[in-house]
């Protein structure tokens, strides 16, 4: 006879997570003290890099151009210890074998894999067009279990002219959601990114957030994209749901006149994503008009004391 507790204890454990209902995410609660890891995102390198979007891109200033196994190469030389691999620097026809071999020469080079992200839109109407962007996220979800990149950051998209912003919300939770089942099963995180459109301000990207359904699924940071009165404010609101955070140098206000910015307050940033309890990496996506290859290496070193 089998006890009644044997059957409840097997059967529960024969559940699989994905049949247990799983409630809406609430602030992210981490045990200890906030902790974190330098990384640096690809993107820095964006102009030196051999393919841009699955576009071959001219060489720049009779530097050599870079495949995404340079940049991490680059992460070793310098001892920076986590590297976004930005999905859009891969090869027009990246394949398994291309995949693991940034994990393996990663793994060589002492080098963590951060994440990667790519560069998609949920806010569209529903049709062929929005399912195309649902299909090419869970791809890279494959590609990033392949590698053993834990993080992959997603855009909402903007408004389309035919939807209200309500509507355009509303698909990019649905979208959001169908891509975090997926992961979910990959083991990868899809940090919904504050990158304008839908999500120019904390609002809405707060409330998908809370109300996707997945441990699986949090913010991603980026200090330089809100572009409102208090952009510090704003991003007091969202740390508390953060699961990976990238530095920009510069933020612009609202009501700045048009291509002016002011210097990113670096150790203010780090204040509040320490407030927050973040622990995680804290990626530097460099995109000022400087050489990259002198300015990156400085702003590591000062960061370097700041986040010990």
């Amino acid at each position: 006879m089998i006890s009644r507790r044997h059957f409840l204890s097997t059967s529960l454990g024969a559940l699989s997570v994905s049949t247990l209902p799983v409630p809406a995410i609430e602030p992210i609660k981490r045990p200890g003290k906030s902790r974190m890891q330098l990384g640096v995102a690809a993107y820095s390198f964006r102009e030196y890099f051999q393919w841009m979007r699955d576009k071959e891109q001219k060489p720049k200033e009779g530097k050599a151009q870079w495949s995404i196994l340079d940049f991490i190469d680059w992460c070793g030389d310098h001892n920076v210890p986590g590297a976004e691999v930005t999905s859009y620097f891969f090869p027009k026809d990246v394949d398994e074998a291309f995949l693991l071999e940034v994990k393996r020469r990663a793994y060589l080079r002492g080098v963590q894999l951060a994440g990667t992200a790519v560069g998609n839109n949920f806010a569209l109407p529903k049709g062929e067009k929005l399912s195309e962007q649902i299909a090419y996220t869970k791809k890279w979800i494959d590609y990033s279990a392949i590698m053993g990149a834990p993080h992959i950051r997603v855009f909402a998209g903007p408004q389309p002219k035919d939807l209200s912003e309500e509507q355009a919300v509303a698909n990019c939770l649905e979208s959001y959601q169908e891509c975090l089942d997926y992961a979910a099963k990959k083991g990868v995180f899809l940090g919904l990114e504050n990158h304008g459109g839908i999500v120019a301000e904390p609002e809405n990207l707060i409330k998908m957030v809370k109300a996707a359904k997945s441990p699986w699924a949090g913010i991603n940071l980026d200090s330089g994209n809100f572009h409102t009165e208090d952009p510090y404010a704003d991003l007091e609101k969202i740390a508390p749901y953060a699961v990976n955070v990238q530095l920009k140098m510069e933020i612009s206000r609202k009501g700045a006149a048009k291509g002016v910015s002011e210097p990113s307050d670096v150790k203010r940033v780090i204040k509040i994503m320490r407030d927050a309890n973040y622990q995680g990496w804290f990626t530097l996506e460099f995109e000022t008009k400087e050489d990259p290859f002198v300015r990156v290496p400085e702003i590591c070193d000062m960061l370097r004391p700041l986040l010990a």
